[in-house]
């Protein structure tokens, strides 16, 4: 027998763990998650580094002691300690992106969230990270804000591989899809190996269903509560929709056919936060072939555990997804407003992360033990 998370890679489903630590990388726990439940990647953000470094702050005391004799500001102590992290994840994951030709094996690193609205910085944040983790298998994060949107083209063009993070909506994942084919054009023009960047486009899950159920419960008609924990796989289950159509389109064939990959829809957010519904709904609920589910290290053994994985759960549900919209809107749902919403929010809160960050690492630099200095 199979376990759940070997029928999820089987069904074509990258799994992805959502977290990074040094204690994870120095315990073993990370090279056993490869070979025990399937992992091929690792996703990192603001939040993950601040509870690894503030919670797990004696994993990193020797280096921070060591930055602080050197007289390095909070901001370069943080770039130091996590590129090294990513960078030593990399070289674990390192094999499973030699055996995949590339299409895992992938650690990602986000660009600074206090980036988030310039362009140009965002753009020299990502070629920085890129140079000083200096691993093919590295994907840089950059947010699919309006002004991440450019900045998402010009590093592809350099030939980095990116992870696009906080979509929402599938007016701005279809941006993101220009943004990535406008990249690779530029890429294959300037001369790069297109075969060797790769990107994923992280659509958020459970978030959306946060918000739009809060709002369900507001109207309160039975109508209105019968769509609650609805909309969320509906979002994703037609952003796979749009996948699907916008790489058969003539112009990205044109690139695959050049060698080029498809920028591959990751399912971001996974973590089940109404207790009421199954811990596994947005991991069983989104199979399809050609996607990444990263999942927090409690939903991924929730799905080793129990998770029922039935093949296929995403194409040919697309006319009922379409519907879960229509009625959402009937019932007054504005969706537009929730996923610009959600998107201010995910970026507030990632500064919030990355401020409380900077915080605990301004205060270790400062009681860093004066024998380091």
């Amino acid at each position: 027998m199979s376990t759940p998370t070997e029928q999820l890679s089987a069904a074509g489903v990258s799994i992805w763990l959502d977290d990074l630590s040094r204690e994870r990388i120095t315990s073993g726990s990370l090279t056993e998650l490869i070979s025990t439940r399937n992992v091929s990647g690792v996703t990192t953000n603001p939040t993950i580094f601040q509870g690894a470094i503030g919670g797990g702050g004696h994993a990193y005391a020797e280096q921070i002691g060591q930055l602080a004799a050197k007289g390095a500001s909070v901001d370069e102590a943080i770039f130091a300690a996590t590129t090294d992290d990513v960078r030593d994840a990399a070289d674990i994951f390192r094999p499973v992106y030699d055996a995949t030709k590339g299409v895992d094996g992938r650690v990602s690193i986000e660009v600074s969230p206090d980036l988030a609205h310039d362009t140009d910085a965002t753009i020299a944040q990502a070629k920085e990270l890129w140079a000083a983790v200096g691993r093919p298998n590295v994907h840089i994060k950059i947010p699919a804000t309006k002004a991440g949107l450019p900045a998402i083209t010009a590093v592809l063009a350099e030939g980095i591989s990116v992870n696009v993070t906080l979509i929402f909506s599938l007016e701005r994942y279809a941006d993101v899809i220009e943004a990535y084919l406008a990249g690779i054009e530029k890429a294959k023009d300037a001369g790069h190996d297109v075969s060797e960047i790769h990107s994923v486009a992280s659509f958020f899950v459970s978030r959306v269903d946060t918000e739009v159920d809060k709002r369900l419960t507001a109207v309160g008609t039975d109508e209105a509560l019968g769509l609650k924990s609805l909309a969320g796989v509906a979002n994703a289950r037609l952003a796979y929709e749009l996948y699907e159509q916008e790489f058969s389109s003539e112009r990205a064939t044109a690139l695959l056919e050049a060698g080029a990959n498809p920028q591959r829809p990751l399912w971001a957010s996974t973590g089940v936060k109404d207790p009421s519904l199954p811990d596994t709904l947005y991991v069983t609920e989104l199979v399809a072939p050609g996607t990444v589910n990263t999942m927090p290290e409690k939903t991924l053994e929730a799905t080793f555990d129990h998770g029922q994985i039935a093949g296929d759960t995403v194409t040919g549900t697309y006319e009922a997804a379409h519907k879960v919209f229509a009625d959402l809107a009937a019932v007054g749902v504005d969706f537009a407003d929730v996923t610009q919403v959600l998107e201010d929010e995910g970026v507030s809160k990632f500064i919030d992360s990355w401020h409380d960050l900077q915080g605990t690492v301004k205060a270790a630099l400062e009681n860093a033990p004066e024998v380091a200095r």
